[in-house]
């Protein structure tokens, strides 16, 4: 100080830490977003996401724009596909159980098994991610699943965006969605054009629930008087594993299977069952002609569908218009084809079988016996 007074020292001194706290500006951290923190996220991914990477694309992560050069020579027709989805009300249990690493992986199947179906290859995805507080030890668990569910599916992990929204959602919320991209010849797309009388339908397990249903499965599993806790061993579940961990199990990813599924037999559709479950996917690729006849008693559904029906008195119907039942993807090959691509699918570690045929009919699916039990 230059001279004496009697005012206090923070009176005289007009930039005290009284004088700041009344005169400093505003920042964004104030309002609840931290610009840090999203470029902490970035920063943990970057490794995971260049794991991701294919030759076509350009540059790295934290541009305005992913780039992506279209390798055009390999098809004669080339039709881009895209394909946008999200996980749902799955990203409940998640942030009950405060496990991450596993979310990004059913985004990804979501999207990406989508594209297949119409025979497209996936060639990259964008991610959104938007939560009331960026984490980024948080936030970098969710990419490292995405990241995990890309390359999975052999396409690239090109961008994304990470959204800090405080006030609309509280600070463990968030919600996550992707769009992919897939490219197909105009010569090999697939769906109901292709599908004729007396082709054969195969089935491919699932891992489970899948990322369908899971607002009713919260309903009747996990509110109410007569609520399961997640961290319940239940023995109807068939496994030392408690309820959580069954509910969290990653869609399975199917694309590369289906692809190589295609250069080596007659494929004339896929069906990927979301949804709607089995009735309403597989007949999104029937002709309004004919019909599909799934046969039941080909396969047990997992034990956590039986959990729900008896648990909330569901009846099967509704089961089956909610739930994929244990099928995650539908392949309609022609009949002379059937025994190899199931051969093919076995050699690939992929529990599939025949489940029915096409008949003629009327475009719908019709579900006949009952399911294997025991």
């Amino acid at each position: 100080m230059t001279h004496v007074s009697e005012r206090t020292e923070s009176e005289h001194q007009p930039w005290s830490a009284s004088a700041a706290r009344r005169h400093r500006t505003v920042t964004y951290a104030d309002a609840g977003v931290s610009i840090h923190a999203g470029e902490q996220a970035v920063r943990l991914l970057k490794d995971k996401v260049q794991r991701t990477t294919r030759p076509e694309v350009i540059g790295d992560i934290g541009g305005f724009a992913g780039l992506f050069r279209l390798n055009l020579k390999k098809y004669k027709n080339p039709v881009l596909a895209s394909s946008t989805d999200g996980v749902g009300t799955k990203l409940s249990i998640a942030q009950q159980l405060d496990i991450h690493d596993t979310v990004g992986i059913d985004l990804v199947a979501m999207v990406v098994d989508d594209l297949v179906a119409s025979g497209a290859e996936p060639l990259f995805l964008l991610d959104y991610i938007a939560c009331g507080e960026v984490i980024p030890e948080k936030v970098a668990e969710i990419g490292a699943g995405i990241a995990d569910g890309c390359r999975a599916a052999g396409c690239a992990l090109l961008g994304g965006e990470t959204a800090e929204h405080p006030g609309m959602m509280s600070a463990h919320e968030y919600d996550i969605a992707g769009t992919g991209v897939g490219i197909v010849d105009l010569d090999g797309i697939l769906g109901r054009e292709r599908v004729e009388l007396g082709d054969v339908v195969i089935a491919m397990r699932s891992s489970g629930l899948h990322s369908n249903g899971y607002s009713l499965v919260r309903h009747l599993l996990l509110q109410g008087t007569g609520r399961l806790r997640l961290d319940s061993v239940l023995d109807d579940l068939g496994a030392q594993r408690t309820l959580g961990e069954e509910l969290l199990t990653p869609t399975k990813i199917y694309a590369k299977d289906c692809l190589a599924l295609i250069t080596e037999s007659d494929v004339r559709a896929f069906a990927h069952v979301t949804g709607g479950g089995i009735p309403g996917n597989l007949s999104r690729v029937l002709p309004e002609h004919l019909d599909a006849i799934v046969d039941r008693s080909t396969w047990r559904p997992q034990p956590i569908f039986d959990l729900v029906r008896t648990k909330g008195r569901v009846d099967q119907t509704e089961m089956e218009s909610t739930f994929n039942m244990g099928v995650g993807m539908f392949a309609i090959v022609s009949a002379q084809d059937a025994d190899r691509a199931l051969a093919f699918l076995a050699a690939r570690k992929v529990d599939a079988w025949q489940v029915g045929d096409i008949v003629e009919g009327t475009g719908n699916v019709k579900m006949v016996n009952s399911y294997t039990s025991g």
